[in-house]
């Protein structure tokens, strides 16, 4: 078959961060992918059902949307879509839950397409992810992000959020200063 008459696979970004959205879409298309994005569920399940896309990540906490609900509407559009969970508040609870509502991968931003794609060649050769294969964060992992969720409750405040913690602001400036450990 000539390359030209190769059908793409197609992806689907659904992140309400437009450079991450652009950032993905413009790496997929440098590796031969017909890739678009959406900043919210609703157009989000306009366009998979529009071009019936081989991987979707979808964003977990996007402004007026939940992402696990957008995952449930594309697994039940399409049971052969990829759908990857993408998260930079990740928890094993919000795993496992994605994963029984339809995800077949989960994985905290951030996420370059390279991890994507090998995420996507490894799920597509099974059926669905187990649970046994999501990866069990480390106590500073869990209590980073932690950290970061209570931190974005109170918009950024740290005085704020040093109290909710019940911690010194000073020791939660230390600690925001350090990268996130690994999972």
């Amino acid at each position: 078959m000539p390359p030209d008459e190769i059908e793409k696979k197609t992806a689907l970004i659904v992140d309400d961060d437009e450079r991450l959205r652009t950032t993905l879409v413009r790496a997929f298309q440098r590796r031969g992918w017909d890739a678009f994005s959406a900043s919210n569920g609703e157009e989000a399940i306009r366009l998979a059902v529009e071009s019936g896309p081989d991987l979707a990540t979808v964003d977990l906490r996007m402004l007026g949307d939940n992402g696990l609900t957008v995952v449930q509407e594309l697994r039940a559009l399409d049971n052969t879509i990829f759908i990857i969970v993408l998260t930079g508040y990740g928890s094993i609870a919000t795993a496992v839950n994605a994963v029984k509502l339809g995800a077949n991968q989960y994985m905290s931003k951030p996420a370059d397409v390279d991890q994507i794609l090998a995420a996507f060649e490894k799920g597509s050769h099974a059926e669905t992810a187990a649970e046994e294969d999501i990866p069990v964060p480390t106590l500073a992992r869990v209590e980073w992000e932690h950290i970061q969720r209570v931190l974005n409750d109170f918009d950024g405040n740290i005085s704020q959020a040093a109290r909710k913690l019940g911690l010194h602001r000073r020791s939660l400036q230390r600690k925001l200063a350090k990268f996130p450990p690994r999972i």
